[in-house]
């Protein structure tokens, strides 16, 4: 199967290339405007395919793409892969705004291809999912960051949403959303989702000193607790703490390794993946930049 990598940042190098370049039967394709990058990640890796532009990935033939481009990007570069018929996996969020990112839902579904995004969270936090979550609590900190809402919301807090999304064990009915921005700069974010026997507390502080996530569940007499995405912490009348184990890959403790295995089976499967779930989240996030105004 011949795939595609736009963009090689910092997270695409570091997390997605070695998972990629690892899998069996794949005729992987780099592309970036950055002639140094593609030359020095496409001669380490030894991949023959190399293009500098969206056009030329297209008409290599490539039936799957990851898109790990610029978010400012997304929308055309998305859009141009599923008009040519090619199933897109993208970085969250889909793109800076609630309409771009539903158009191209939209356009996915029209033209039969998956529009997965990369909520790897989801494959990170599988296990909290499978406990009685009464209550849920997650907290993503940045140390001394305050940022543009939008930006923060949409390429940062995000995840927090989604997340909670996910670990909601039932139908969420209640929202509400507590902001603080100075001089036009958020500096944190408080969202409650609410339903039938359950509260979902996500908090962001871009300027509390720190740097960390942390989520957990609690709920029939049970608590436990997921620190920087490594370690766990187990409560159940004492504690016990279990450390990620040295020689586990990032990439598959962050999630990353898992959902582009999720995405590489659908597109071998001829199984769509439809971005529609997904898009609930933006919607949040869409609300919450509302919110911050």
């Amino acid at each position: 199967m011949k795939i595609a990598m736009i963009g090689l940042g910092d997270i695409a190098e570091k997390a997605y290339l070695p998972v990629l370049s690892a899998q069996p039967g794949l005729d992987l394709h780099l592309c970036t405007r950055n002639p140094e990058t593609l030359d020095r990640l496409g001669d380490a890796y030894r991949v023959a395919g190399r293009s500098s532009s969206v056009d030329d990935v297209i008409k290599a033939g490539v039936e799957a793409a990851f898109v790990h481009a610029a978010t400012s990007a997304h929308p055309a570069i998305v859009e141009a892969l599923l008009r040519a018929g090619v199933h897109v996996y993208v970085d969250k969020p889909i793109a800076y705004n609630l309409a771009d990112s539903s158009r191209l839902v939209r356009l996915a579904r029209a033209e039969n291809r998956s529009l997965m995004v990369g909520f790897n969270r989801r494959h990170a936090y599988a296990d909290l999912a499978t406990l009685p979550r009464n209550v849920i609590l997650m907290e993503k900190n940045r140390d001394n960051h305050p940022d543009d809402p939008r930006r923060a919301i949409f390429d940062d807090f995000i995840h927090v949403v989604d997340t909670l999304r996910f670990l909601a064990p039932g139908t969420v009915t209640g929202t509400q959303i507590r902001t603080r921005v100075v001089d036009g700069l958020v500096e944190h974010l408080m969202l409650e989702l609410s339903g039938d026997g359950f509260t979902a507390i996500g908090v962001m502080n871009r300027v509390g000193g720190a740097s960390e996530e942390s989520c957990e569940v609690m709920g029939g007499g049970i608590k436990r607790r997921v620190v920087n995405l490594g370690d766990v912490i187990d409560y159940a009348g004492g504690e016990i703490l279990v450390r990620r184990p040295d020689w586990v890959p990032v990439s598959r403790q962050r999630g990353i390794e898992q959902a582009c295995l999720e995405f590489l089976s659908a597109v071998r499967s001829s199984l769509v993946i439809d971005g529609e779930d997904a898009l609930a989240s933006h919607a949040i996030c869409e609300q919450i930049v509302e919110a911050a105004r």
